[in-house]
């Protein structure tokens, strides 16, 4: 049986063979070696990351909410989203980082809030009912908020950027932010090896240099948006004036009651 990350690897690769077979994307040479790179940095961030079990109840949840390992992530967190947020709305940057990292930070509320409602139901179906603790619903309301906005910010990704390009960046992204999410809020990077420690973090480093690599030299956008001028669209005829007269009293629909008023007397 495939374990996760074979999966996850596959499923990357598919999604670039996809875009280039059938969405006649344009692979580069800088493209195949980023992906190389991103692929085997995911790979070893699954492997040596930390793997612990552990029962997922209302009152954990509430303990690790209040860390302050989970209060100083979530205020960084917060800082850069801001910030990022601000220069794509605000300054119009269309870089493909600044979008996916705001997909990026998204996903790590998604891991954590999802992890914690599944292992609340889980606890709830085994007998040890959760679902009357109000952090459930909180935990639920994170959920669909960070869901919705990420599919918003990664379907205007698509639209501004080539598969080729996205489908990985995103890959690291969201594994990394996953993977970091799942350290700081349940801490799971206490009691790991320092092996599994270097390779993590060599892992990372692999994972940003591929991203690098893809994104490298790309253009801003994929098409600019086309518009057809008024005044060639065949079969219509373009006025100059658009506003009446000045000396004319009535127009439109104003003058025909006022004529059918004056027809009528």
């Amino acid at each position: 049986m495939l374990s996760h990350t074979h999966v996850s690897v596959f499923l990357l690769s598919a999604s670039a063979v996809i875009s280039v077979v059938f969405l006649k994307e344009t692979l580069r040479a800088s493209d195949i070696l980023g992906g190389a790179l991103a692929v085997t940095g995911t790979y070893l961030l699954v492997t040596f990351a930390p793997h612990t079990t552990q029962h997922i109840t209302a009152h954990v949840i509430q303990r690790y909410v209040v860390s302050w390992q989970f209060l100083t992530y979530v205020g960084i967190e917060v800082v850069l989203f801001c910030v990022l947020l601000y220069l794509y709305k605000r300054r119009n940057v269309k870089h493909i980082v600044v979008v996916l990292l705001l997909v990026a930070l998204l996903a790590s509320m998604t891991v954590i809030s999802v992890k914690g409602v599944s292992g609340m139901i889980t606890e709830s179906v085994e007998g040890n009912l959760q679902l009357v603790y109000p952090i459930f619903y909180v935990m639920v309301v994170v959920m669909v908020v960070s869901c919705a906005f990420q599919i918003k910010f990664l379907n205007q990704s698509m639209k501004l950027f080539n598969a080729t390009e996205v489908v990985p960046i995103n890959f690291v992204f969201f594994t990394a932010s996953a993977i970091l999410a799942g350290i700081v809020f349940y801490q799971e990077f206490y009691g790991l090896a320092l092996l599994n420690i270097f390779m993590f973090l060599f892992g990372c480093l692999l994972s940003f240099l591929g991203v690098f690599l893809i994104a490298r030299n790309r253009p801003q956008s994929k098409t600019e948006r086309p518009f057809i001028d008024v005044g060639h669209v065949p079969g219509r005829r373009c006025t100059d004036k658009v506003q009446p007269e000045p000396s004319s009293l009535t127009y439109g629909s104003l003058a025909g009651e006022k004529g059918q008023t004056e027809s009528s007397t």
